[in-house]
């Protein structure tokens, strides 16, 4: 639903409920861990309860009638043509899980350390900071998606190939300054959540491999966006497949166990991974004929676009 609303420009709501949510999320949160002594089922209900207002609330919106164009109500040609739509959603939804597991899978190796309590703390401390600065990327990964599906639609393939330029400078650029943030403050980073000397000195030695994370993490979201935008989820999903899991996991073990980089190795694997990635999805973007995508795009338009009821009566008052 979040995406049906910015691929409207109705980004506003989807801003509007997230701060919301995040007002709801902090008391609720305060509530059932702190006075209530819920702990981490605590945790995880007040992220439930804030997650699902989001849910509520965009309902709400595009049900109760604030999308007049693109939501009348259901139909039985929603149906229509279901199958290529849900292709499209499986390819999406592979391409989203490889990635989230394969972050879960690397702090499960992490786990099998020496010192494993050490090496998870540190680890889980850098995917926090690695995926705060994510979130902004997710931003220009929607942007993307929403900005090339449109101008492809538009039939107006110079103008896709601008929008891809514009996402991924200013990206880049924001990465850049974060990246520099992780140098220079890298050896007090650790100590934003723990007061342990251990964990915060393997934190230290994790920073440049962080740094370099955020780096990456400026570039691939954008190019994600592009190839969803594009309506190449399947191809984006197989390259996650090969980088994550047939390089970054593999190198990421090696390098942590048999070489005894420990949590710097596994590390070292996952950034591996998302680089082959980036150059894969920046090869691909280089190499997509942007002219026929507008064609194709073109094409399913006029599959699935469907007349409402004033046009073939407006058409028979003029026959």
């Amino acid at each position: 639903m979040q995406m049906y609303l910015q691929a409207q420009q109705k980004n506003g709501i989807v801003a509007w409920l997230s701060i919301l949510q995040l007002l709801i999320h902090v008391p609720l949160s305060w509530l059932f861990v702190n006075h209530l002594n819920w702990g981490v089922d605590g945790a995880m209900g007040a992220l439930c309860i804030s997650s699902w207002f989001v849910v509520f609330g965009e309902c709400a919106y595009i049900f109760g009638g604030w999308c007049p164009h693109t939501w009348s109500g259901f139909s039985t040609a929603a149906f229509k043509d279901i199958f290529p739509v849900i292709k499209l959603s499986i390819s999406s939804g592979v391409m989203v899980c490889l990635e989230l597991w394969y972050n879960s899978i690397l702090v499960l190796l992490a786990g099998y350390m020496s010192n494993a309590e050490v090496a998870i703390s540190a680890f889980s401390i850098c995917l926090n900071i690695n995926g705060w600065e994510f979130m902004i990327c997710l931003g220009f990964l929607g942007a993307a998606c929403v900005r090339i599906a449109n101008e492809l639609g538009r039939g107006d393939a110079k103008a896709t190939k601008f929008s891809i330029k514009v996402l991924i400078t200013t990206s880049i650029v924001i990465g850049v300054f974060f990246t520099i943030i992780c140098l220079v403050f890298g050896n007090k980073l650790g100590y934003l959540f723990t007061n342990d000397v251990e964990v915060a000195k393997t934190v230290s030695d994790l920073s440049l491999l962080l740094a370099i994370s955020v780096l990456l993490n400026s570039i691939y979201p954008v190019l994600s966006g592009v190839a969803v935008g594009a309506g190449l989820q399947g191809t984006v999903a197989i390259i996650n497949l090969c980088c994550f899991y047939v390089i970054g996991i593999p190198i990421g073990a090696l390098l942590g166990y048999v070489a005894h980089l420990q949590v710097e190795g596994i590390w070292i694997g996952m950034n591996l991974g998302v680089f082959t990635q980036t150059l894969a999805l920046s090869y691909m973007a280089w190499k997509t004929d942007w002219d026929k995508q507008v064609k194709i795009a073109s094409e399913r338009l006029e599959k699935f676009y469907l007349k409402s009821s004033e046009e073939p009566n407006h058409k028979n008052g003029h026959a």
